[in-house]
């Protein structure tokens, strides 16, 4: 069974091009960010998601 995505590459791209370190998951290896950028890459995820919950109500 393989691992559940709750984000799609793409977004998670996209969050990585807007927090400055596309360039080191261009290839599609995310183990070469450190902990500290994927904590950014989460908590902007979570921000984007009460963004657009926001404004649904």
């Amino acid at each position: 069974m393989g691992r559940k995505t709750i984000m799609s590459d793409k977004t998670k791209y996209e969050l990585a091009e807007e927090l400055g370190f596309a360039d080191k998951v261009k290839d599609g290896d995310w183990g070469n960010i450190t902990t500290r950028e994927a904590g950014s890459l989460v908590k902007r995820a979570v921000e984007k998601v009460e963004e657009m919950m926001a404004g649904q109500q």
